[in-house]
């Protein structure tokens, strides 16, 4: 069965606190962007890799790629206003039936174990979302009041999340809604049913300055 990944890049950086987006800060001399792409190649190097940017950021990751010599093939396609239509716009690169994973820029961290764990349960069952266990306590609050929450019920939800290339352009025909919060609350919203897989600590995604340099640690 055929496999793509589209690769979603569209950081501000804002809390990273700087002017430079998050995807393109570097990480041991060269943008974090590149480690994400990495992953996915030493996975497969033949699977087709759809990067998406902001419009405005294109030229300066072309750019990028030529300073930092960064050779790995890749397509790249404009994003939308949200991450539903950035989804979207790379989907619609993907030709052909398959899997096709949907994964976070600024995770680069992910493991070939792991997604080839996601897109094997994506090709049996449909729709595969990486999830690890809650470890902090946490609390609901409600108009200035809290109250504690069973966090053994709970589940923090990870990328890169797979589907069959069916399964999601249904859902992407949907008309956009604020509560898609990510693609497998879309898929469900068609009344497809999502299979959960054991995610990883480490495949944390890059948010602040401290993840920045955990995440350097890690590749280091």
């Amino acid at each position: 069965m055929q496999r793509s990944t589209i690769i979603v890049a569209g950081g501000s950086g804002k809390r990273m606190g700087g002017p430079i987006p998050k995807q393109f800060m570097l990480v041991k001399g060269k943008p974090l962007l590149c480690w994400t792409i990495e992953a996915f190649h030493a996975f497969d190097p033949a699977m087709p890799i759809i990067v998406v940017l902001p419009e405005t950021q294109i030229t300066i990751w072309k750019a990028l790629c030529i300073g930092h010599g960064f050779l790995i093939e890749h397509e790249v396609v404009a994003g939308g206003e949200e991450r539903f239509h950035s989804t979207r716009n790379g989907l619609a690169a993907i030709t052909g039936d398959g899997v096709v994973a949907v994964h976070d820029g600024v995770r680069p961290l992910v493991s070939k174990e792991m997604i080839a764990r996601c897109f094997a349960a994506a090709e049996e069952h449909g729709a595969a979302i990486p999830v690890v266990p809650i470890t902090s306590s946490v609390r609901r609050v409600d108009d200035g009041t809290s109250e504690p929450i069973d966090r053994s019920a709970l589940r923090a939800v990870q990328t890169p999340q797979c589907f069959r290339t069916d399964v999601l352009r249904k859902a992407f025909e949907l008309p956009y809604d604020v509560a898609f919060t990510d693609e497998a609350t879309l898929v469900e919203r068609t009344g497809a049913k999502v299979h959960l897989v054991a995610g990883e600590e480490h495949n944390l995604k890059v948010t602040t300055p401290a993840d920045l340099r955990f995440a350097e640690l890690l590749l280091s």
